[in-house]
């Protein structure tokens, strides 16, 4: 038997450098009726899988002295 975890919400942001590429990662909770725990995830790849879960325009995010919303970096 395997356990479908769905994401709850997202818990925090990070920016991972390799070489000269960078890449947004996003600490992601998830949940089902047993069991909860949170992984950090590539934001694109959560984005194109679950958009509902960035569908909050009004939530706010501090990364790096910036804030970010919905629709990107103010």
């Amino acid at each position: 038997m395997t356990l479908k975890l769905k994401p709850k919400r997202i818990l925090d942001r990070s920016e991972k450098v390799l070489r000269n590429k960078k890449i947004l990662m996003i600490k992601v909770l998830w949940k089902n009726s047993q069991v909860k725990e949170h992984t950090w995830e590539k934001e694109t790849e959560m984005k194109r899988k679950y958009p509902e879960l960035f569908a909050d325009s009004g939530k706010k995010f501090k990364f790096k002295d910036e804030i970010f919303f919905k629709k990107g970096r103010i």
